[in-house]
């Protein structure tokens, strides 16, 4: 055919690119990005002598139960920890008051056409009063765990990350690895 460009040899056509590049239109829109903030904690009964922590059942989308730290949103004009102590009375029923920060928890999800950030602060608290209570719509069951089955029960990995900094923040479980640590010595002693 005159004037067209030559075909190459294996048959193919070579298109020529006229003008700036397009860029493809992404089938999804863009999601707006908002970052949020809770917080809540670990709730034990008894800061100098603790044995159990304060945990919220909720059922998972599967329909199990799945065992977490109560937490939710600081609300506008509340302190992280003030919100920790709220959150914790509206999800066990116990009053408590915060003793010390263990850590954050730092993690995005979609929902509702969003991109949500969200960091929730931790605390460690000790329970002052109240009951154990299930009168929040989105707790299925409140119960106290033992220290020693903490871990093994609490859902989330990040969650027992934190759980597991009770050694060095508890008196009574420092004096509990101390006592191991002893015990452990004399045993490897000759």
């Amino acid at each position: 055919m005159p004037g067209s460009p030559p075909t190459p040899a294996d048959g193919s056509h070579h298109r020529r690119r006229r003008g700036p590049r397009r860029r493809r239109k992404s089938a999804r829109p863009r999601l707006r990005t908002v970052r949020e903030t809770s917080a809540g904690g670990l709730v034990v009964d008894d800061y100098e002598d603790a044995s159990a922590v304060a945990l919220i059942g909720r059922i998972d989308r599967r329909g199990r139960m799945e065992w977490v730290l109560p937490k939710g949103h600081v609300e506008a004009g509340e302190t992280p920890e003030q919100a920790a102590v709220r959150e914790v009375w509206e999800e066990t029923g116990l009053q408590s008051r915060v003793v010390t920060a263990v850590g954050d928890i730092d993690y995005w999800f979609v929902a509702d056409n969003r991109r949500i950030h969200k960091t929730v602060h931790h605390f460690l608290l000790e329970a002052t009063g109240g009951s154990l209570s299930t009168d929040d719509v989105e707790v299925s069951d409140v119960a106290w765990v033992p220290l020693d089955e903490l871990t093994e029960r609490m859902r989330y990995a990040s969650e027992r990350r934190l759980a597991r900094r009770l050694r060095e923040l508890l008196p009574a479980a420092r004096d509990l690895e101390t006592t191991h640590d002893t015990a452990r010595h004399r045993e490897e002693t000759p």
